[in-house]
C-alpha cells in the first residue's frame, strides 16, 4: 500500500476504497476499503480486472468502464463515471469512479490510482437524476454525444448532436455520409484523426469545422477515443462535440486583429526608419554643401555645388511626397466607402496608361463574373491595379510580351482579386520577406524605386484586407488579395 501521509488523510475524509495501478497488471492492489465497501475480506478476492469485468461489474457498465479503463492505462486520459458493483451478498452498490485527476484535490501520486466513493442514495433514483442532469448538462454546453460501431458499421447520435447539427430526431446518420459532416476544408484533418484511433488507439481532442444539415460551417471542440472489447481489441470510437463557434469566431478575430497591429506596428518601424535614415541622409548632404559654399570664392564652384543641391533637393522631395502617400493611405482609410464594379476601376486604369500598354504589346484578361463589385475605396482599388499593372509591364520577360490574368471569386464567404502575370518572376527563397518593403526592388531597371508594392500592400491592409504573392522566376508572379 502507499505510504503517504497526504494521501492517507484524503483517504481517510474521502472514506473511499481504491486500485493501485502498475505496468505490470499482476501488480495490481485493491484496497482494504474496497474490499470491504463490497463485504469481503481482501483474501476472498484476487485482484483481477478480467474477474471484476466478468463477476462483479453490472453488465450494463462494462462496456463504458472497460474503454475508459484501457484508455486511463494506456493513453494516461483520466475519466470519472458511476458504475453499479455486486457486492458479497448478491445486491449492486452505486459507486462514483474517478481517477487521480478528476479528484476535488491534488494528489500527487507516482502510480495510477483509480477510486471507487460509494453513493448512499438508491441506484434506481441516483441513475435517474443522473439521466437528467446529463440532458440538462448537454442542453447548456451545446455538447453532443457521438458513437461509430464497427461491428454493427453503424453511427450513433444523441439528441442534442442531432440538435447541433441540424437534423430532425429520426435522422440515422451513416458512416458513408461521414465526410459531409464536415467543412471541405477539415475533411483530411478528421480523416486522419480516426484513422489513428482506430489503428493506433490514439485519441483526439481538436477544434474542427462541421457542416450542418442547413449547410452552415461551424466550429467545435471534437474529443474522441477508441473502444475495446473483452479482448482488448478496438472495436469504435466513442467521444463528444461541443460547439464552440462564437467562442472561436472571436478567437480569430481577435488573432487577425493581432496580426494586423503586429504588421502595422512593423511598418510603423519601417516608416521611422525610413523617415530617420533617407532625410538625415538628405539633410546632412545639404548642411556639407552648404558649408563648401561657404568655403569656396570660385562662382564656377559654387555653381556646381548649387546644381548638387538642386539635385538633392530634388531627392527629398520625391521622398517626403513617397511619406506623404502612406500618411495619407491611413488618414483616409476611413473614407466613404463606395459600391465599385471591377471592371469600371479596371477600365479607367487602363485608359490613363493606355500608351504604356500599346507600345509594351501587353494583352489584359480579366474575369469578374463571380464577383462584379465591391464596397471600397475608388482610388485604393485604382491605385491597387494601377501598381499591378504597371509593374508587370516593367518587369516583362525579355523573350515574350506581357500577359496578364485578373480575375477575381468568393471561397468561404471571402472575397478575392488575384492578379497574375507572365513576366519575369521573382526569387522567393531570396526575397519573400523583402517584397513588400519600402524602397525594396528584385531587378536592375533604373525606373525602380521600390514603392508600388508598400504602397499596394498599405492600401489593402488598411482596409482590413490580407496581400499575398506566389512566384517563380522566368515563368512570373500572381498577387492575391483578400478584401
Amino acid at each position: 500500500m502507499l505510504q503517504n501521509e497526504l494521501f492517507n488523510n484524503v483517504l481517510r475524509d474521502f472514506d473511499a476504497g481504491y486500485w493501485e495501478l502498475y505496468n505490470d497488471p499482476e501488480r495490481e492492489l485493491w484496497s482494504q476499503k474496497f474490499y470491504t465497501s463490497l463485504g469481503y475480506k481482501d483474501q476472498e478476492l484476487a485482484p483481477s480486472i478480467d474477474f471484476f469485468f466478468e463477476k462483479l461489474l453490472h453488465q450494463e457498465d462494462v462496456e463504458t468502464f472497460r474503454d475508459n479503463f484501457l484508455n486511463y492505462r494506456r493513453n494516461a486520459i483520466n475519466f470519472k463515471q458511476h458504475v453499479k458493483i455486486m457486492t458479497k451478498e448478491g445486491d449492486y452498490k452505486l459507486f462514483r469512479c474517478a481517477t487521480n485527476d478528476e479528484l476535488p484535490v491534488n494528489i500527487k501520486s507516482e502510480i495510477n490510482l483509480v477510486f471507487f466513493f460509494e453513493i448512499k442514495l438508491e441506484p434506481e433514483q441516483d441513475i435517474a437524476k443522473d439521466n437528467f442532469y446529463y440532458k440538462e448538462t448537454a442542453q447548456m454546453t451545446a455538447t453532443g454525444s457521438w458513437y461509430v460501431d464497427f461491428l454493427k458499421k453503424k453511427s450513433f447520435w444523441d439528441f442534442e448532436t442531432k440538435r447541433i447539427l441540424e437534423y430532425p430526431d429520426d435522422y440515422i446518420p451513416s458512416l458513408k455520409d461521414s465526410a459531409s459532416y464536415y467543412a471541405e476544408d477539415c475533411r483530411q484533418q478528421a480523416a486522419d484523426l480516426f484513422f489513428n484511433c482506430t489503428m493506433a488507439g490514439t485519441p483526439f481532442n481538436t477544434e474542427i469545422k462541421m457542416v450542418t444539415a442547413n449547410k452552415r460551417v461551424f466550429w467545435v471542440r471534437a474529443i474522441g477515443k477508441p473502444v475495446y472489447n473483452e479482448n482488448k481489441d478496438i472495436i469504435g470510437i466513442r467521444g463528444v462535440f461541443q460547439d464552440i463557434d462564437e467562442v472561436k469566431k472571436k478567437e480569430l478575430r481577435l488573432q487577425r486583429s493581432i496580426d494586423i497591429i503586429a504588421s502595422q506596428n512593423s511598418r510603423l518601424f519601417n516608416f521611422a526608419h525610413i523617415v530617420s535614415h533617407n532625410l538625415r541622409s538628405h539633410t546632412s548632404n545639404l548642411s556639407l554643401l552648404v558649408q563648401l559654399i561657404e568655403g569656396i570664392e570660385s562662382p564656377e564652384e559654387k555653381i556646381n555645388l548649387i546644381k548638387e543641391i538642386k539635385q538633392i533637393s530634388h531627392s527629398l522631395n520625391i521622398t517626403i511626397e513617397h511619406l506623404n502617400e502612406i500618411v495619407a493611405i491611413h488618414s483616409n482609410k476611413d473614407q466613404k466607402k463606395k459600391t465599385i464594379k471591377f471592371q469600371d476601376s479596371l477600365h479607367l486604369v487602363t485608359n490613363s496608361i493606355g500608351q504604356m500598354i500599346t507600345t509594351s504589346k501587353t494583352q489584359i484578361l480579366s474575369d469578374f463574373d463571380e464577383l462584379l463589385q465591391i464596397e471600397y475605396i475608388p482610388a485604393y482599388l485604382e491605385s491597387i491595379l494601377l501598381n499591378l499593372i504597371t509593374n508587370a509591364i516593367k518587369y516583362k520577360h525579355q523573350e515574350r510580351d506581357p500577359v496578364i490574368t485578373i480575375k477575381t471569386y468568393i471561397a468561404n464567404n471571402k472575397k478575392y482579386l488575384t492578379f497574375s502575370d507572365n513576366g519575369r518572376g521573382i526569387d522567393m527563397k531570396l526575397f519573400k520577406d523583402k517584397i513588400f518593403g519600402m524602397y525594396k526592388t528584385f531587378h536592375y531597371n533604373e525606373d525602380a524605386v521600390g514603392i508600388g508594392l508598400f504602397l499596394t500592400k498599405n492600401q489593402v491592409e488598411s482596409l482590413n484586407g490580407k496581400i499575398t504573392v506566389e512566384s517563380e522566376v522566368d515563368k512570373g508572379t500572381t498577387f492575391i488579395i483578400e478584401f
